[in-house]
């Protein structure tokens, strides 16, 4: 069976293959990029209005060269609740601080794009990415499963069972479009998918009355609830160190969308570090959550072969017009939890094996216990925590947090011996 040609950054598409192609990767980071601000206690709508901002900020600090769908970071949820203590009056003392991490990722981008990523590479090896890639896709598993069943993962009942039947319908429809579809359908298994799981749970009757009731009654057209930031020491202090995660978490994504395209990105490293970081600022200056390339559009990329950055000026085109419109967020909130667990499944599960796939193509030796250890305790530590991490002294610390930074230590650590020995900065394989 012939594969779909890749389609590159710079490929352009026919405006009527443009809007569905676009909607695909909106739906795809929807979910995600709601979830996050519920649980910080930011607004959506100015979520998915940022976004948007966020994206096409990116794209054009990029020269288009990247292709990539900004969204909110989770990787900020632990350090922004200790801030805020879940306290709607805190949120600006939190844009602050999200503001100032915005400022030392700049930093970084500049000594980036002045010095070359070198000082990457020595700091995230293979073996830190492809780990750091690989932990976010599973740490998101058990969330893909509670959407497709329920958190308690119990089958109690008919309900559940329905529930269960649209998950599976809808991981079915979007893997059998992907595989076996031809032409134009092909590239929008995750939008197919979707339309068909949510035709099912409407005739199954399991919509949300109160969503359906939101679709119904929210306006057409709406300004979000824009918020400006309070400066706070303490805020700047707890979250600004969030940086670290998210130099080694774009790098990672920078490696897998390279490695799927098979064209190297890495010379644009310090651009996609200074797009995210001005994206972040923006949307933190405005009262929106902090910005982060987005792995669900990643998968989506690899499902579809089609890498063109004109596909997410459309996808952030749709976000800014998603939130200047209520009705249509509205919408697309109304689509029940089975229906993501189904699309989720397949894209979490590609997010893993892209982390797999960066250590295959660097061909890492897990002969070598160094290596099994970092990446091996990494994985297990952040997926164990999951999405609800670790509290520690009130502080909630995210598994893809823990994971990061535990495999950034623990290759420092069993790099130093090997540099002694050989007198060079070689890193980890």
């Amino acid at each position: 069976m012939n594969e779909s040609p890749i389609l590159y950054p710079e490929d352009r598409i026919p405006l009527q293959r443009l809007v569905p192609m676009g909607l695909q990767h909106v739906v795809a980071m929807f979910g995600a990029t709601v979830l996050a601000p519920v649980i910080m206690g930011f607004d959506p709508q100015l979520a998915i209005f940022f976004s948007g901002i966020g994206t096409l900020i990116f794209l054009v600090t990029t020269r288009m060269k990247v292709p990539s769908y900004l969204g909110s970071s989770f990787s900020f949820i632990g350090p922004v609740l200790a801030v805020t203590g879940g306290s709607a009056a805190l949120i600006p003392e939190a844009l602050g601080g999200i503001a100032a991490a915005a400022v030392l990722y700049a930093i970084a981008a500049w000594a980036t794009i002045r010095y070359g990523s070198k000082w990457i590479d020595g700091l995230m090896p293979p073996i830190v990415t492809g780990t750091v890639v690989a932990l976010i896709g599973l740490n998101l598993a058990a969330s893909a499963m509670g959407n497709a069943i329920n958190p308690d993962f119990v089958i109690r009942g008919p309900a559940d069972q329905l529930a269960l039947t649209v998950a599976l319908v809808t991981f079915l429809t979007a893997a059998l479009v992907s595989v076996y579809a031809r032409g134009f359908l092909r590239l929008l298994p995750v939008l197919t998918g979707v339309i068909v799981g949510y035709a099912l749970a409407a005739a199954l009757g399991l919509l949300d009355p109160q969503a359906l009731e939101a679709v119904a009654t929210a306006p057409w057209v709406g300004l979000p609830p824009f918020e400006t930031p309070r400066w706070s020491l303490r805020a700047v202090l707890v979250i600004a160190p969030v940086v670290v995660v998210l130099v080694a978490e774009n790098k990672g994504h920078i490696a897998a969308i390279s490695s799927y395209m098979k064209r190297d990105l890495n010379p644009h490293l310090g651009r996609a570090y200074l797009g995210d970081a001005v994206a972040t600022f923006v949307s933190a200056m405005g009262g929106g959550t902090p910005q982060t390339t987005y792995a669900e559009n990643m998968g989506v990329m690899a499902i579809t072969r089609v890498f063109s950055s004109y596909n997410f000026v459309m996808a952030a085109a749709i976000a800014i017009l998603l939130g200047l419109c209520p009705k249509f967020g509205a919408l697309i909130r109304s689509v029940p939890d089975p229906v993501l667990g189904g699309v989720t499944l397949i894209l979490y599960g590609l997010i893993a094996l892209m982390g797999v796939k960066i250590w295959m193509d660097a061909k890492v030796d897990f002969a070598e216990h160094r290596n099994l250890v970092v990446a091996g305790a990494s994985l297990i530590a952040a997926t164990g925590l999951g999405v609800k991490g670790v509290t520690v002294g009130g502080t909630n610390i995210a598994g893809i947090a823990l994971g990061t930074v535990l495999a950034l230590v623990l290759n420092l650590l069993f790099s130093i011996p090997s540099r002694r020995r050989t007198g060079t900065q070689t890193p980890a394989a």
